[in-house]
């Protein structure tokens, strides 16, 4: 991405939609902390910048979830947003607004853009044949009939694919097919099904995909499906469903993807009815000059890359200025597993750990490119103790108490090196880079490598010996007090990071950390006492959130 100019942008910013049908996981959170900690840094900076997001409710296995507990769609919906609000809180992550896609405005907006497409002859029906459960009066997608592998003979394998060797089939080919919902003999039936005409749009997205709007192993991986040519996309599906019924087509609902992204609309006209200064046509509207990121990981790409800019287009909205993809969470070098424990729950995290320290590590491993990340549970403890706790806490508890004490909490009014203070204060326009082109791991790297360099100046200056001498009062605050505005630069640069930690620096430094334009020190300035900003991790409370885990997992597989 190109460094843009100063002037104040309008950003809206999205993640995907959490599903409404289970827990958020660590996997899920490198997405938010992601997201968020992008949406700080612009805030930051004195963009005008909003982050929304929704938890996706509709489809059929929140239906089969919610029948399964002895409740209503709408209570299953609304238990798992309340723990996914306050998971997403404690994580430090600041929507702007976060909705729901059962909402009325998603219902209105689903609408809208279907009978657009519709009326710009863009929506094709024709008969299909699927499984149906005959028990349940219910067609089936795939992943609900399970049978024997056609190819290995392995028993209970979904209907798509065997998990056993690898092979792909029509369910149809299964031997001995079951409903996972009944346990019937699903037979065939035909139904009437609602298509976009995705084609159409194979020459606008194959420009579109190359025109800057995602990265290049993106627009690589994109370009192998619009070469092989597209497929009409089927919209709809048969009552029973949980969601939205298709206008003019009783019994037809729309596909929960048609109206998920649409949600990201949805929860943003939902802020504009809550915040009266804000237009949603200012950020939808065909020639928006706004700019609209979504930040997804790479299993949906086909989703937000070609069907939702192909539907936008079509629909006469704006299309993203970006779609940021993301790759996935391993733990310890491997997927993560249920059976391993590291299958990790945010809440079993949140009950064990400072969420501070997963916001650092995942910052520090985080890059603009797809490739996906590990979480290494001893470079995890190794790493937030040695950076956040030696390195930059370090600072401020090594110079605090020469100045409280020793100059009642008012700081130097010198800069004891000028040559150090530019240094590191210079760094801020190539650590903002970092930030604004997503290189998270390359701010960190700086962050640190600047923190290294105040440890060395003090570690030289020795303030603790010199403090012993007569005399030499003066030079003891002149060093402290530049080792105090240091520490104080490193922390507005991770503010986006770690806006709690920030937040009790701010309370240390008496001042709020801003990073709009040339980061000056403070002189003369009245500091408050120095208390403990950040605890190391400990190995005990690493042990403790897995065995949390197991528990959780045995627990929800009981």
């Amino acid at each position: 991405m190109t460094e843009r100019s100063t002037e104040q942008r309008k950003i809206l910013v999205t993640s995907a939609l959490p599903y409404a049908n289970g827990s958020i996981h660590l996997g899920h959170l490198v997405e938010y902390i992601q997201t968020d900690i992008w949406v700080r840094f612009q805030k930051m900076r004195g963009h005008e910048c909003y982050y929304v997001c929704a938890d996706d409710a509709h489809g059929t296995a929140i239906m089969l979830k919610a029948e399964e507990r002895g409740i209503s769609p709408e209570q299953q919906i609304a238990e798992v947003k309340a723990e996914h609000e306050q998971d997403f809180s404690d994580f430090q992550i600041r929507f702007d607004n976060f909705h729901s896609t059962h909402s009325e405005e998603n219902r209105e907006l689903s609408s809208l853009i279907y009978t657009r497409l519709r009326d710009n002859g863009h929506i094709a029906t024709r008969e299909i044949t699927q499984a149906f459960d005959p028990e349940k009066n219910l067609f089936l997608a795939d992943r609900y009939i399970k049978g024997t592998c056609p190819k290995c003979k392995t028993d209970d394998q979904y209907g798509d694919n065997c998990e056993a060797c690898g092979a792909t089939y029509a369910p149809t080919d299964l031997i001995n097919p079951v409903s996972a919902v009944s346990g019937a003999t699903p037979i065939e039936k035909e139904s009437t099904h609602y298509f976009f005409k995705l084609p159409e749009f194979s020459d606008f997205l194959k420009t579109w995909t190359r025109d800057g709007h995602v990265q290049e192993e993106v627009a690589n991986k994109l370009s192998e499906w619009l070469d092989s040519g597209l497929h009409e996309w089927d919209i709809s599906r048969d009552a029973p469903y949980f969601g939205f019924e298709i206008p003019d087509a009783p019994g037809k609902y729309f596909y929960v993807w048609l109206d998920a992204p649409i949600g990201y609309m949805a929860s943003f006209k939902n802020l504009c009815e809550k915040q009266q200064d804000l237009e949603f046509d200012d950020f939808w509207k065909k020639d928006s000059e706004t700019e609209l990121y979504h930040f997804i990981g790479k299993d949906i790409v086909n989703f937000h890359a070609l069907f939702w800019p192909a539907m936008l287009t079509s629909a006469n909205f704006r299309t993203p200025t970006q779609v940021c993809v993301h790759g996935f969470l391993t733990v310890n070098g491997k997927k993560m597993s249920k059976s391993r424990g590291t299958f990790i729950n945010a809440r079993s995290y949140l009950d064990n750990l400072n969420p501070e320290y997963l916001r650092y590590y995942f910052a520090a491993k985080l890059s603009s490119g797809v490739d996906d990340l590990d979480l290494n549970l001893d470079d995890f403890i190794q790493r937030v103790n040695s950076d956040l706790v030696g390195k930059v806490v370090n600072i401020a508890s090594r110079c605090a108490k020469f100045i409280t004490k020793g100059n009642d909490g008012v700081l130097s009014s010198d800069i004891a090196d000028e040559a150090l203070w530019q240094q590191v204060a210079g760094a801020a326009d190539s650590i903002a880079d970092h930030y604004e082109n997503r290189e998270f791991g390359k701010a960190i790297r700086e962050i640190m490598a600047q923190a290294d360099a105040a440890n060395e100046y003090i570690a030289a200056k020795e303030p603790w010996k010199l403090s012993k001498e007569p005399g030499r009062e003066q030079e003891v605050l002149d060093i402290c007090s530049l080792g105090i505005n240091l520490f104080r630069a490193l922390m507005i640069y991770l503010k986006p990071v770690l806006p709690a930690m920030t937040e009790a620096a701010e309370e240390f430094l008496n001042d709020e950390l801003s990073w709009g334009g040339d980061i000056q020190p403070l002189t003369g300035h009245k500091i408050s006492k120095f208390k403990p900003l950040m605890q190391r991790v400990e190995q005990e409370k690493v042990d403790a959130m897995l065995e949390a885990s197991k528990d959780a997992i045995a627990e929800a597989m009981a």
